[in-house]
């Protein structure tokens, strides 16, 4: 199991792949030169079949495509991943596994959900909530909270960089451990999954946070990796609300220095 320690994986600005200079003008008609950030196309192979074509930022193809199938349920615990193969001038990447898969009627439910860009859910999804059983021993104090907020806000992102990218965190109590950005919140989420899956990582005592709306997506793949509690900076969707009191899923909302909401699983908020 990967050592957990503190922004284990973060964002780098400095990356050149990721941001581009472009010109324009400002309020005032004057000449200005800002960030922008850089999405490429990237489709998703499992196996020799053809699954989607993201848009994503590209800088952890490996994680996105095995979080991706992850989170859709076309790989379970027990397939064995043989190999992963990016080619970044066909903008590919292939994910091999030691038998095939069965996915095609997955595929015929899928459904477009309110998620940027390509996000999708599959309508078995929904059938595993009987069977979560999210640790409800897991807490977090409203100063681990306030610490935690203020590490992910400070800490160097292609969101102060250039904008238009959502964020989002693993952690555990006041820690950062893995802090993933992409144009779509969905690859975010994706990407940390796949680094979980990839290097058997528990997310039954791990905090999950996001700078994008609590939305029934956001809800479905938190309680998918495991993990008991969600927050994010934004704010809720109903049916985000009603999935996350279904599951015993921890929902923390509008999460801004010392201010929050909690609408869901409040037993697990400790008031300290």
């Amino acid at each position: 199991m990967t050592k957990i320690i503190e922004f284990l994986i973060k964002p780098d600005p400095t990356d050149e792949r990721l941001t581009e200079k472009v010109e324009g003008l400002d309020q005032h008609g004057q000449a200005v030169t800002t960030s922008v950030t850089v999405e490429r196309p990237l489709t998703l192979f499992l196996n020799s079949r053809e699954i989607v074509t993201m848009m994503t930022i590209c800088d952890y193809p490996e994680f996105l495509a095995v979080g991706y199938l992850v989170n859709q349920n076309m790989l379970l615990p027990e397939d064995e991943i043989t190999a992963i193969e990016y080619e970044e001038d066909i903008e590919t990447v292939v994910v091999r596994t030691n038998s095939e898969t069965n996915f095609e009627d997955k595929l015929r439910k899928k459904t477009l959900t309110s998620g940027c860009a390509q996000g999708t859910v599959f309508g078995d999804l929904m059938e595993k909530f009987d069977d979560v059983n999210l640790s409800p021993d897991v807490k977090l104090t409203t100063s681990e909270l306030s610490v935690l907020l203020k590490k992910i806000n400070t800490a160097p992102s292609l969101y102060l960089e250039a904008g238009a990218i959502h964020g989002c965190v693993l952690c555990v109590g006041s820690m950062p451990i893995l802090y993933m950005e992409d144009v779509g919140r969905h690859n975010a989420v994706d990407k940390i999954a796949g680094y979980m899956f990839l290097n058997n990582i528990d997310g039954g005592d791990k905090i999950f946070y996001t700078t994008g709306r609590l939305t029934s997506e956001m809800v479905i793949k938190t309680v998918q990796m495991g993990i008991p509690i969600l927050v994010s900076r934004s704010g809720f969707t109903a049916w985000g609300v009603d999935l996350a009191k279904q599951a015993d899923l921890t929902l923390v909302g509008r999460a801004r220095g010392e201010r929050f909401v909690v609408l869901a699983g409040d037993h697990r908020i400790e008031y300290a």
